[in-house]
């Protein structure tokens, strides 16, 4: 069996015969690589032949996919509110809040 899944920046896959998890992190044209971090951490490379004839398969991102990922900031976590834009209490002044 051979993948049929395009490598997409972004992407999670799972090579089924060998039951990694990965996401494609870069795709350089140049010398035909494609750049892939597993669920662990690793860095891996794939050329284009390998790819397609590896066992490769398309999956949603898994729920614990960032601890792989050493310094991530919050933001880039790709969650659209986290609940800190609250006014700092010194800030406030009561009267403006008074009639």
């Amino acid at each position: 069996m051979t993948t049929v899944a395009e490598p997409i920046i972004g992407s999670w896959y799972k090579d089924v015969e060998n039951n990694l998890k990965f996401k494609v992190v870069a795709i350089d044209e140049n010398d035909d690589s494609i750049n892939v971090q597993y669920l662990n951490g690793d860095i891996g490379e794939y050329d284009i032949d390998s790819w397609y004839n590896s066992t490769f398969d398309y999956i949603e991102a898994p729920e614990d996919w960032s601890t792989a990922f050493d310094d991530i900031e919050t933001d880039d976590l790709g969650y659209s509110d986290t609940d800190e834009h609250k006014p700092n209490p010194e800030d406030v002044d009561l009267e403006d809040y008074l009639d």
